[in-house]
């Protein structure tokens, strides 16, 4: 195999430092922030829809993010190394003045910050990254941020069984991984963010002008709306005694953490070497199913056998799904508009994501998780049959 340049080489090594402070940081959105958020805080619904949505609301913001950055010609690299440094302050405020409304307030702008980087990623992985290699590379870096993850989810769920006091130390250490995440990127190679001079939304002509971007856009809105319905809800389900589970945080840490990440990292490889090989629409189909599948099981399914279950369909798809939502772009966009590109794709999630959690709750608390359930995989179902007919589009490599 081709051995990597200089460039590729350095972002490579200090994306796998990074790689295991993001894995750390999955764990917060996943688990421990809504855990904390119902245990210590007994916060209600719009409080845990506020501080589940607050990733999203960093998407929504993402063009203009961009714009600023590259009005003022940072770097793709050094833009997100400001975002995840602010995110490091506003998350050590929460850890050390643990108030209900601080909790709430620090943990949000954190992840807000956190999510609003997306775009620079694309950007230093078109640039930096070979594209026959990208999702290889990409992947190898997911093995080491699940890694980090489940061993985070253990010691952090055991920690929080034995002293529910201990949420503060969970905290800190979530604003000591955005700082170290800071600190990588602002030494990676450095890529324009933008061009100069342009409007927050002028990345938007391109859903009007390019009908592959539109088409798959639409499939994403479906797809992603279902899933992010159902995700807080993972923990809402198993925590909350309306349900009839009430597990405790080590075992709602198993089945939203451990299993699922296990099964992501003996798939993510794969997933890999497939995302630089196979057709990117078929790939979404099969992630597509692999969720609803998850969803199904985990929440209509028959007792710890369907939980199990669920969590590792949902693992198995997420190993996919990381490289597929992070990548694609990659795959459809010229030369030179990846980011443009990827702010409109990560500002459409962000408006299906402020929106879904809320919904969640609601939903779950008006017509009961399983249905649902059932209306989220309807959704995702919806979205590969839009994708059908661009199954058979053959999409070149970038």
């Amino acid at each position: 195999m081709k051995p990597l340049d200089e460039r590729a080489a350095r972002t490579f090594r200090l994306e796998r430092v990074r790689a295991v402070a993001a894995g750390v940081l999955e764990t917060a959105g996943a688990t421990f922030l809504l855990l904390i958020a119902e245990r210590s805080f007994a916060a209600g619904p719009g409080a845990k829809g506020f501080l589940q949505s607050s990733s999203s609301a960093g998407l929504l913001l993402s063009p203009l993010l961009v714009a600023w950055a590259a009005a003022r010609q940072w770097s793709a690299g050094r833009a997100a190394a400001r975002l995840s440094a602010a995110g490091a302050c506003a998350m050590l405020l929460a850890a050390v003045f643990p108030m209900p409304w601080l909790f709430l307030a620090g943990t949000s702008l954190a992840y807000c910050a956190l999510a609003s980087t997306a775009p620079f990623f694309a950007s230093l992985y078109e640039v930096n990254y070979p594209a026959e290699r990208r999702g290889e590379l990409f992947s190898r870096n997911i093995v080491i941020r699940i890694l980090a993850s489940v061993a985070f989810a253990w010691g952090a769920g055991w920690l929080m069984e034995a002293n529910a006091g201990a949420f503060r130390i969970v905290l800190a250490a979530y604003a000591v991984c955005l700082a170290v995440s800071a600190v990588c990127l602002w030494h990676c190679p450095e890529v324009p963010a933008s061009p100069r001079g342009r409007g927050p939304f002028a990345a938007f002509r391109w859903v009007r002008e390019d009908a592959v971007f539109r088409w798959t856009l639409i499939s994403w809105m479906f797809m992603g709306t279902g899933n992010l319905i159902m995700f807080p809800l993972r923990v809402e389900y198993l925590a909350n005694e309306r349900y009839g589970l009430h597990l405790g945080a080590a075992s709602i840490a198993l089945l939203t953490g451990i299993v699922p990440n296990v099964a992501r990292l003996l798939f993510t490889r794969m997933w890999g070497r497939l995302f630089d090989r196979m057709n990117f629409f078929t790939m979404r189909i099969v992630l597509n199913t692999g969720y609803m599948l998850a969803i199904i099981s985990f929440f209509t399914g028959d007792g710890m056998t369907g939980l199990v279950i669920g969590a590792v369909l949902f693992g198995i798809s997420n190993a996919g799904a990381d490289l597929a939502w992070s990548l694609w772009v990659t795959k459809i966009a010229p030369s030179g508009r990846v980011t443009d590109y990827m702010a409109v794709h990560t500002f459409l999630t962000g408006v299906r994501g402020v929106a879904a959690p809320f919904l969640a709750f609601y939903l779950a608390a008006s017509w009961g998780v399983g249905p649902t359930a059932l209306m989220a995989a309807g959704l995702i179902l919806a979205a590969s049959l839009l994708l059908v007919r661009e199954r058979r589009r053959v999409v070149p490599p970038v």
